[in-house]
């Protein structure tokens, strides 16, 4: 049990480091590579996998694949893209914040539940791939809708 108190406690910090990052993201432009590179750099921690006690069972991934896709469209629904002058902004949004403490919250009483009848191994296991199936269709439909906002400033910089 102390391993669930902690590793949510530790799930309330990144919650809050992602809300500042993301309040200071929208103040910068934003960019192909700010978009991509945190999956890819979540993706390191699927080496996890690699020791027995993190290892899931074929329905186990399956429900965690499905919640985190659930879960991301929720953040898909609440980032959007601006043109500001020549530059392409994350548009600040108050939801944004409330939906990613709920999600917070959901995502704690569940590992909470979860604990008490899967090993914590395999909990953290789960939610890593939770957590990782929902920010990759999230960044995907950010990288479509950056991609569309570059089309019209490029067009925009043709027509001049």
């Amino acid at each position: 049990m102390n391993l669930v108190i902690a590793s949510s406690i530790g799930a309330v910090g990144m919650a809050t480091l992602a809300m500042f990052v993301r309040m200071k993201a929208a103040k910068k432009p934003a960019s192909i590579k700010k978009i991509i590179l945190p999956p890819v750099f979540m993706s390191s921690g699927a080496l996890m996998y690699i020791v027995p006690q993190f290892r899931l069972t074929s329905m186990e991934m399956v429900e965690a694949v499905v919640v985190g896709m659930l879960f991301s469209i929720l953040l898909i629904k609440t980032s959007a893209f601006e043109i500001k002058g020549d530059q392409i902004y994350l548009k600040r949004s108050k939801a944004f914040f409330f939906i990613l403490i709920g999600l917070l919250i959901v995502r704690i009483i569940m590992k909470t539940i979860l604990s008490a009848t899967i090993d914590f191994g395999e909990v953290s296991g789960m939610f890593f791939l939770l957590a990782f199936s929902m920010i990759v269709p999230w960044r995907i439909a950010m990288y479509r809708d950056f991609k569309k906002l570059q089309k019209q400033l490029d067009n925009k910089e043709q027509l001049a």
